[in-house]
């Protein structure tokens, strides 16, 4: 048996698209949308609304919708009774590339983005991708920013690809569709090698360290952003770190910086908010007993994973933040 978690105005606007799915009229849960709800409370209303309908290890769950979707409903689903499978159904391009495969579940606690979390892959993920002819450049621009991490992870021509798309017309738009597969394939083969990011994996991280703490920090502020917009301002000082670190090209940094500003605008944030962002960034998951650990780069395609100080990561955000 199917059960469904979504949101009511993801339904709305995408339902009939799911018309042949056999689970299209299965009992539904439909839950607030945005990363506010991405906790604990909303993961218990998952969990309440499996029980009372019954359903088993063997029923499916069916998360249909963006990141926030993917991340609870995986979540509640792998530990409901143990476990029970679920399908990801991504309606965003961000979920498209990045939420809907890798098998990362969770949810925010205690101010921390994703601290709490399981590794469960989806039993299946469903890309439909002309949902995303109905969403906004917001939600658009989101995804490009995680496609942009991939191509910087993969080669200098998936790169140039990327740049040289004009995503304020419609033949950019489509464009870019044509390259989702590129950038799930990239993800898929990085994840397949280090299920549980041991090693290659971490690689994904990109922009993820500064850009997660972004997100936490302007959330908390009443200014919630995008999660690839956090990961496009969290790129531009990862590779001011490689650029000093590790001699990557100062010409991409500034392609990034110039892809930033045209699509992303700065973040809304300044000099003072540094110290609450170093503190959230000490809080992340991925930090060893050494310190705060960062995705830099050598090159495109040349990921290495290093502990950054914190007078290094000051100097980054205030280069991010003086752009």
């Amino acid at each position: 048996m199917y059960f469904v978690l979504t949101t009511s105005s993801i339904w709305q606007l995408c339902h009939e698209s799911f018309a042949d799915q056999p689970w299209r009229d299965s009992p539904r849960l439909e839950i607030p949308n945005g990363e506010q709800y991405k906790t604990l409370a909303t993961v218990e209303q998952i969990w309440h609304f499996l029980f009372a309908h019954h359903a088993t290890r063997n029923d499916i769950l069916v998360c249909v919708g963006g990141g926030v979707i993917c991340d609870l409903g995986g979540f509640a689903a792998s530990t409901y009774k143990r476990g029970m499978p679920h399908i990801n159904v991504p309606t965003t391009l961000l979920a498209m590339v990045d939420a809907a495969s890798g098998g990362k579940t969770g949810f925010d606690y205690a101010g921390v983005k994703n601290a709490i979390g399981t590794y469960a892959p989806a039993l299946q993920t469903l890309i439909l991708p002309s949902l995303i002819t109905s969403l906004p450049p917001r939600e658009l621009l989101s995804g490009y920013g995680e496609m942009l991490k991939h191509a910087l992870l993969d080669t200098p021509d998936h790169w140039q690809q990327l740049l040289q798309l004009d995503l304020e017309t419609e033949a950019g738009v489509q464009a870019l569709m044509s390259l989702i597969e590129r950038s799930r394939a990239l993800k898929n083969r990085i994840v397949q090698i280090d299920p549980r990011e041991q090693g290659l994996r971490r690689a994904l991280n990109l922009g993820h360290t500064i850009g997660h703490a972004l997100e936490a920090h302007m959330l908390a502020a009443g200014q919630p952003q995008p999660h690839g917009y956090c990961v496009v301002w969290g790129m531009v000082g990862a590779l001011y770190l490689s650029v000093l670190r590790c001699g990557f090209p100062r010409e991409v940094l500034h392609q990034l910086e110039q892809t930033m500003l045209r699509y992303y605008g700065r973040p809304i944030c300044n000099c003072k908010d540094q110290s609450q962002l170093l503190t959230l960034m000490q809080q992340d998951k991925k930090n060893t007993a050494e310190g705060i650990r960062f995705t830099l780069l050598r090159r495109i395609g040349e990921p290495v994973s290093e502990t950054v100080s914190p007078s290094e990561i000051d100097g980054a955000v205030a280069y991010l933040f003086s752009i």
